[in-house]
């Protein structure tokens, strides 16, 4: 449906535009749209490839798993269900270190990882358990420390302080990570 409906904005464009006589300016602006967002792609890829370069030097290096021990009394308390030998833990701690940083595009393989491993313990295969909800809950409203995506982005679209979004960015992802958990609870 979403594909229908853009396909008629497209054509309405280009209908508009050749009913002015400025078709023209629909080839510029769509030449000029591909040039932006192959600098946008770029300079996010520096930024992600940057974060998960840290994230595999924190892994290899043994720093993530003395993060998942601190992080081991939040998540036996947040996930419960799970046995203590669960491979589905080095899944969520992962998932969870590259939300902290922003890092969503890099979160979805470690938490696809984890809810595999969940799927695999759930006694009920076509119904989520409370494990698998309570990940996709703190996958979707992520708490992040360092919105490094979001910095990107506004860095490349020229912001003359990208930084200044730090502090409501903490706020309100654990605001909506609290929501979440207190929903869930309910």
């Amino acid at each position: 449906m979403v594909n229908i409906i853009w396909l008629l904005l497209l054509l309405a464009g280009f209908a508009a535009a050749a009913w002015q006589g400025n078709i023209g300016l629909v080839t510029q602006a769509a030449f000029a749209g591909a040039a932006k967002s192959v600098d946008l792609i770029v300079s996010l890829a520096g930024v992600l490839m940057l974060w998960l370069g840290v994230l595999a030097l924190m892994e290899a290096s043994g720093l993530l798993q003395k993060l998942a021990g601190l992080l081991s009394p939040l998540l036996r308390h947040l996930f419960p269900e799970l046995p203590a030998d669960s491979p589905a833990f080095s899944g969520i701690v992962l998932n969870f270190c590259a939300n902290l940083l922003g890092l969503g595009n890099a979160a979805t393989p470690f938490g696809l990882q984890a809810m595999q491993e969940l799927q695999r313990l759930n006694p009920k295969p076509d119904t989520a358990s409370d494990s698998m909800i309570t990940l996709l809950l703190l996958n979707t409203s992520a708490i992040t420390l360092l919105p490094t995506t979001v910095i990107a982005l506004r860095s490349s679209a020229g912001s003359a302080n990208p930084t200044e979004i730090l502090l409501l960015c903490i706020l309100s992802s654990a605001f909506g990570v609290l929501v979440g958990l207190a929903a869930h609870a309910v």
